[in-house]
């Protein structure tokens, strides 16, 4: 009789580990959640145009690990051309996004890898951006609204560099001479 009590003491203890276990890291997701990824961000004290509008779904577990997936990669132009991976990872605080994987920015014709996005506690109008070693400090403006994607960078920052290094082509300025 002692051993059929342990044994159903036993029992009930491995149910209660294994609802505790199940239920200590709960995970959102856009197809069973109305909290949008766009809300979260605010209550993290971090600005919602950080994402692209793009998002199809996210999780985030209560240590704060969390999994974006876009639609698509894209590119948006804020102060510097920036790039989304179509999965992008990392850890949420409040104020600071770290271990960052999956978004990328351009500088001097390199794409470098943003590890870390902070802000000031208490906020203020800036925004911080680690990319290695350096820290890159924005207004935070730019990043209040959420932003659409745009596929490639034709258009954004390419052309500009993409027409001065074209060559002259001498057939199509004798044609524009004589059209004009």
């Amino acid at each position: 009789m002692a051993s059929r009590i342990q044994n159903s003491n036993m029992n009930f203890a491995l149910l209660s580990l294994f609802l505790f276990l199940s239920l200590s890291k709960p995970i959102f997701s856009l197809s069973n959640s109305s909290i949008s990824v766009y809300d979260i961000l605010p209550k993290y004290g971090l600005p919602s145009g950080l994402l692209p509008s793009s998002v199809s779904s996210y999780s985030l577990s209560d240590d704060g690990d969390f999994v974006v997936v876009l639609e698509k990669p894209c590119y948006i132009q804020f102060d510097y051309l920036v790039y989304y991976d179509t999965k992008i990872t990392g850890r949420l605080s409040y104020g600071l996004i770290s271990d960052l994987d999956g978004i990328e920015v351009k500088k001097f014709f390199m794409w470098l890898g943003v590890d870390e996005i902070k802000v000031d506690l208490p906020p203020s109008d800036s925004i911080y951006f680690k990319v290695g070693i350096i820290n890159k400090k924005l207004d935070v403006d730019q990043f209040q609204t959420v932003h659409s994607c745009r596929d490639g960078v034709s258009g954004v920052s390419g052309d500009f560099f993409n027409r001065i290094l074209e060559l002259p082509n001498p057939a199509e300025d004798v044609q524009m001479l004589i059209t004009e």
